[in-house]
């Protein structure tokens, strides 16, 4: 029997773009992506799909047993913004999904990749090149489940041998989803309204540093680290990967090169705090050791691409 790739969580910002990827590269009936909404059409008419809320373990058992799942990609979670609004609903979905597939791979031997994020790391982590192993003190929701996540990822790796991998995202910037309730957002909404309006409303402030990632790196770091040889994946909390840094104003400084009329305008709101608490810029040379991680895309190549597309977006 054919071995296949689970994707929970498909509908979300890296969900559809990595089952995209997948199904590329493994072949579209090989990759079966889920979600608790509705799929979309490009989800739907592109492979297997199924509805399923990553709290029915049963029902995730039953599909993992019938495709012979030997690769589950873990993304559903409330992201920074959403989680403070919903703090008991964003634990019960992040913590309980996370330990009841970590479970199931103990018993069914699959490899399990799970996000973790710069939200584990909080006011009192070396905000600049902030290392691989440091301070992690969130002071967020999302941030103390990410955490205590990438702790039961290295304690079900030690105690019963799970081969479970994880990436801390930066902030991700793609043009193929809406931006989804997270900090980082901003960065993907930017490029809509300077194409549309030809202005935007910043909710961080002008020198807010946070480091970001074009989604094309994340799908390639994320496949990559699930394509090393277990020997080369030596931290089994997450690893630290970082491609660019950059603020509201450099950006809107990129855009400008492209829009010359682009006018931004700020007025921080709660999202400010999440990302004072968060490092400016991320020391991945662990990554880079360890299994060749590398990124492609800095803030020109990466803000001229999301121009292209979304302008190709919008005239069709």
């Amino acid at each position: 029997m054919k071995e296949s790739i689970l994707v929970i969580g498909a509908k979300g910002q890296i969900g559809s773009e990595l089952v995209e990827e997948l199904r590329r590269i493994n072949g579209s009936s090989n990759v079966i992506a889920t979600d608790i909404k509705e799929p979309s059409p490009e989800l739907r008419d592109g492979g297997p799909f199924v509805q399923l809320d990553v709290l029915d373990f049963p029902k995730l058992l039953e599909v993992v047993k019938k495709n012979n799942v030997k690769q589950v990609y873990l993304l559903a979670a409330l992201l920074s913004a959403t989680a403070e609004q919903k703090i008991k609903s964003a634990w019960k979905l992040n913590m309980e999904g996370l330990l009841g597939t970590l479970e199931m791979a103990k018993e069914e031997k699959f490899k399990l990749f799970w996000p973790s994020s710069i939200a584990v790391f909080g006011p009192s982590t070396p905000k600049v090149n902030t290392p691989q192993f440091t301070i992690t003190e969130p002071s967020t929701v999302y941030g103390i489940s990410k955490l205590a996540g990438e702790r039961w990822c290295e304690y079900y790796f030690q105690k019963f041998g799970v081969d479970v991998r994880s990436i801390r995202y930066p902030g991700l910037i793609g043009y193929k989803t809406e931006p989804g309730g997270g900090t980082t957002d901003y960065a993907v909404h930017i490029f809509h309204e300077a194409l549309k309006t030809k202005t935007y409303e910043s909710f961080l402030s002008a020198n807010t540093a946070l480091p970001m990632m074009y989604m094309h790196d994340a799908l390639n770091a994320t496949i990559g680290l699930m394509d090393a040889d277990p020997s080369r994946v030596k931290v089994r909390s997450s690893y630290n990967i970082a491609s660019m840094s950059f603020t509201p104003q450099q950006l809107a400084d990129e855009i400008c090169k492209h829009i010359p009329e682009f006018k931004i305008t700020y007025k921080p709101d709660v999202r400010q705090q999440y990302a004072d608490s968060w490092p400016q810029s991320i020391d991945d040379s662990v990554a880079r050791a360890d299994w060749g991680w590398q990124h492609e895309y800095d803030l020109a190549k990466m803000t001229k691409d999301m121009l292209e597309h979304i302008q190709q977006m919008v005239e069709h």
